[in-house]
């Protein structure tokens, strides 16, 4: 980790709201909100998800997994993002989703007519909007766990103890 933090302190609560309380709460809340209010489907918005957190490299985000209802992605799904390309397990959306995650993290001055021509056959505008946020986010926090060595001390509920 590259920020010291107090001993007894959790890391992700400290950096993302102590220690710059007039960002790190707006900045959760942001982060947070994508999870409650998109509007996506479960495969395409974990496909953009982990597709981003591969890119990006965070550990915590890369083991995470999105429930919807009780529901998650195969155990698998992270394998298929990484083949997102010729996996059979995508519909169209999903596979468009993933594409997209990429080439917004990636080579965004390289998305031309073609792809949103694609896009706008499987997605809304409003879609296309939401998941363009989700990618911001996603891109922007999970950067900022990755570079500040906090994704390392994240531990999801299920690996405790």
């Amino acid at each position: 980790m590259f920020i010291e933090i107090p001993e007894g302190k959790d890391p992700i609560l400290y950096v993302w709201g102590e220690l710059v309380p007039g960002i790190g709460p707006a900045a959760s809340a942001m982060a947070m909100s994508v999870y409650e209010h998109s509007t996506l489907g479960l495969r395409e918005f974990e496909a953009a998800r982990l597709r981003i957190a591969q890119i990006n490299g965070c550990l915590f985000c890369q083991d995470w997994r999105t429930e919807r209802d009780g529901k998650k992605v195969e155990d698998t799904f992270d394998q298929a993002v990484l083949e997102w390309r010729t996996t059979r397990d995508f519909d169209e959306r999903t596979r468009l989703a993933a594409e997209y995650a990429e080439r917004y993290a990636l080579d965004h001055h390289g998305i031309d007519d073609g792809f949103w021509q694609r896009m706008r056959t499987h997605y809304t505008d409003r879609e296309i909007a939401e998941l363009s946020m989700c990618l911001g986010s996603w891109l922007a926090f999970g950067r900022l766990n990755r570079v500040l060595g906090l994704d390392a001390a994240c531990v999801l509920p299920s690996h405790i103890g």
